[in-house]
């Protein structure tokens, strides 16, 4: 990645968060009204143009404004994003129900992806070590308009009727991270390209891994998502100790 300067760091997190919110190309008289980044709206356009040059952001249509790449929201992720608080009272009802299932694994993993498909609004997952595939909350992604266009609703939700397909695209994601992000900008299937993935291990024995986490549109609240996978998998490894 090309080293960004301070003002171009504060626009791109700008971009990022006006665009999560929106689900809309975000313009330079919204970040000039919305945004005291204390340069001009000609300045601002200048740098947008820039960070479309270098790759972290594009411009959907001639006259629209700009829209972050997976090249922009993982920078976003890694270096300007400041990860939210749980409330105490989501992780507490989280905890009660999910440790009133411990001594039975199936449930216990169905009340996990329930609680992240509940809290998040996105469709929750988790993979067994038997590799037995569990979901919660399809309908949820059908209310973000990335899943408006019914191909790309229906290409997500056959996932979970070809497994392969869906274990391939979870294999993808190589290294030490405890949290692995996967856009479908970056994979060559066409009706992926709107969708992101956000999943991390978790222990059922010494050499036994199961896989939970969440699908939803590329402009996720990553900075609530990661928290939420987080708790869940932690106390899906102390509920699976017990």
């Amino acid at each position: 990645m090309s080293a960004l300067t301070e003002r171009q760091q504060a626009l791109l997190k700008a971009i990022v968060e006006e665009y999560i919110e929106c689900a809309e190309p975000v313009g330079s008289e919204v970040i000039e009204r919305k945004h005291n980044l204390g340069v001009s709206p000609a300045t601002i356009r200048i740098e947008m143009s820039r960070l479309t040059d270098m790759g972290y952001l594009r411009q959907p249509h001639t006259s629209a404004g700009r829209a972050p790449t997976s090249m922009g929201m993982k920078f976003y992720i890694s270096e300007l994003m400041k990860e939210k608080q749980l409330p105490i009272a989501a992780e507490v009802s989280i905890k009660d129900k999910m440790m009133a299932q411990r001594h039975k694994q199936e449930r216990l993993i169905k009340e996990a992806v329930s609680a992240l498909a509940e809290r998040l609004d996105v469709l929750g997952l988790a993979i067994d070590d038997e590799g037995l595939v569990y979901y919660a909350g399809a309908a949820n992604i059908l209310d973000w308009p990335e899943f408006y266009d019914i191909d790309v609703a229906r290409y997500v939700l056959s996932l979970f009727d070809r497994n392969p397909r869906l274990k391939e695209i979870i294999g993808r994601a190589v290294g030490s991270d405890p949290v692995h992000i996967l856009f479908g900008e970056d994979m060559e299937f066409e009706y992926l390209r709107p969708t992101s993935f956000v999943f991390t291990k978790y222990n059922i024995s010494m050499n036994k891994d199961g896989v939970i986490g969440v699908i939803g549109p590329a402009r996720m609240n990553f900075a609530l998502v990661l928290p939420y996978v987080k708790y869940v998998r932690n106390l899906l490894n102390e509920a699976i100790r017990i």
